[in-house]
């Protein structure tokens, strides 16, 4: 499933990228298995990746149940989970990831906006 796009979004996302194009962004993403939210989730996110910040992005896919431990030393609690590592501060997007540009837009919000992002998709 191909990630939703909002035209507005996608063009404040862009011209924001475009001012920090040196900027080297890392994710880390958990999922549960081989769920189909967790399936999405990565499809997402590579997608997202390679669209938007081809050659400037680190993603290491995480199973939890493969390696619960990483999952507990970063308080994950739901899956699938994708963290943004840098720039800071970090921030979570909880489901399927179909609106990614949240998370990989810099940070113009109010902080307490930016700590914890969910997608109920």
């Amino acid at each position: 499933m191909p990630v939703q796009k909002d035209q507005g979004d996608t063009a404040a996302l862009e011209a924001a990228l475009l001012h920090e194009s040196e900027q080297r962004y890392i994710f880390v993403l958990f999922v549960a298995g081989t769920t189909p939210n967790s399936m999405r989730a990565i499809a997402n996110t590579r997608e997202m990746c390679e669209r938007l910040l081809p050659d400037r992005h680190s993603l290491t896919i995480i199973d939890m149940y493969q390696q619960p431990e990483l999952a507990r030393a970063e308080q994950i609690i739901a899956a699938p989970t994708l963290l943004r590592k840098h720039p800071q501060p970090i921030k979570r997007l909880v489901g399927t990831l179909a609106d990614v540009v949240r998370i990989v837009l810099p940070i113009h919000r109010s902080p307490s906006a930016d700590t914890q992002t969910r997608d109920a998709s």
